[in-house]
């Protein structure tokens, strides 16, 4: 089979659904081919935060791009919506990040303030809650003897992973997408007069553009168009409970009350290769963290526990290149596909589009792990 198309987009996971998405509002033919059910998706074990405090800390450009994504996530989720017919479930009343003792805490506080400090001319809206001043802002919650007060995120909310890819995945369809499932990319060629070929098993799809967001998969199919960026993976594992009475109003890190009632309790960060078991230990210790910080869950049934792989950089911020030996040809990697899930579909596929990946996304260009560092 040989279709013709724009761009070809290698990987319908959170990241490469979001191109695709914007690529198609943006007038563009557009091929989603997604790998086969058996594939590690990072989005199997995403705890859906869209999250600002604290994003990009010891790197600027992160951490603007993250603002960024923020401030566009309410139109981007009610757009979204509107296209699909899907709730995704978004909320932006703020996030926590617990701390327990008066060490964490004071860690918390320094680091934030080094965190602000690389972009003073942004309203960050992060502000640190002593116990008095936490208890004050959330009076129904009943916190843990162990909580000594919290980082609190302005921007901060949450949203359904897998209600987010389901609308990105349809209103990709509505806008004249096409999406072919158990298709993963084994080969990309580069002809003699230009575009692409893409194979996949005895398909071949041919395109002038390719936007390589396979997550870990990146590292096989990159090369092939001169797009060498390191990745690595990294096990998360999650608990979540059954559905329960509103316990905590926010989302915080490590705990988030989904909108259907369930509690979400995590997350590890193994380097444990290519390994997606469970660990009694990691339950254990996700278990008791939780009950440290509301100790209302320990009467709550447990009903599953889960891990999947992320993906990672070396500094584990994302990767955005084109490459220079073909041209047409980019990667877009990160391990926060729901947070930057409004920059994908925005900015970034409308600078696609044009042609060019935007100035001020250089810094992310995998080159900088090459770059050598000094004595």
């Amino acid at each position: 089979m040989h279709e013709d198309f724009d761009f070809i987009v290698a990987g319908a996971g959170m990241v490469g659904s979001a191109i695709a998405y914007g690529l198609a509002g943006a007038c563009q033919r557009v091929l989603l081919l997604d790998g086969e059910d058996g594939d590690y998706r990072a989005a199997k074990a995403n705890f859906g935060l869209v999250w600002v405090s604290g994003k990009g800390y010891g790197n600027p450009h992160y951490q603007r791009l993250s603002y960024q994504a923020g401030r566009l996530w309410p139109a981007f989720a009610r757009d979204l919506e509107q296209e699909s017919g899907i709730a995704v479930q978004y909320e932006n009343r703020g996030g926590l990040n617990f701390c327990l003792g008066q060490a964490q805490f004071e860690e918390r506080s320094q680091a934030m303030r080094q965190w602000a400090a690389h972009t003073p001319d942004l309203a960050l809206g992060v502000e640190m809650l002593d116990r008095a001043a936490l208890q004050r802002r959330f009076p129904a919650v009943r916190f843990g003897s162990d909580v000594t007060g919290a980082c609190f995120g302005s921007h901060d909310g949450h949203v359904n992973p897998l209600r987010l890819l389901a609308a990105l995945q349809a209103a990709f369809l509505k806008r004249g997408g096409v999406l072919k499932s158990r298709h993963p990319v084994e080969r990309i060629e580069a002809p003699a007069g230009g575009g692409f070929t893409v194979h996949s098993g005895a398909a071949r799809f041919a395109a002038r553009h390719v936007v390589i967001a396979a997550g870990l998969g990146s590292s096989k199919l990159g090369p092939m168009v001169g797009l060498d960026a390191p990745v690595r993976p990294q096990r998360g594992q999650l608990l979540v409970t059954e559905r329960l009475a509103p316990l905590l109003p926010v989302p915080a890190s490590g705990i988030r009350q989904t909108g259907d009632g369930t509690v979400m309790l995590g997350v590890t960060q193994e380097n444990v290769g290519y390994d997606v078991t469970t660990t009694a230990e990691a339950a254990v210790r996700i278990s008791r963290n939780a009950l440290r910080v509301l100790p209302d869950l320990a009467g709550a049934r447990l009903v599953r526990q889960w891990a999947c792989l992320r993906v990672m950089t070396p500094d584990g911020c994302p990767v955005y290149a084109g490459s220079a030996s073909h041209y047409g040809a980019w990667t877009a990697l990160c391990h926060s596909g729901v947070t930057l899930a409004s920059f994908h579909a925005g900015p970034l596929a409308r600078a696609l589009a044009g042609g060019a990946l935007p100035s001020f996304l250089d810094p992310l260009h995998y080159e900088r792990f090459h770059v050598p560092q000094a004595a």
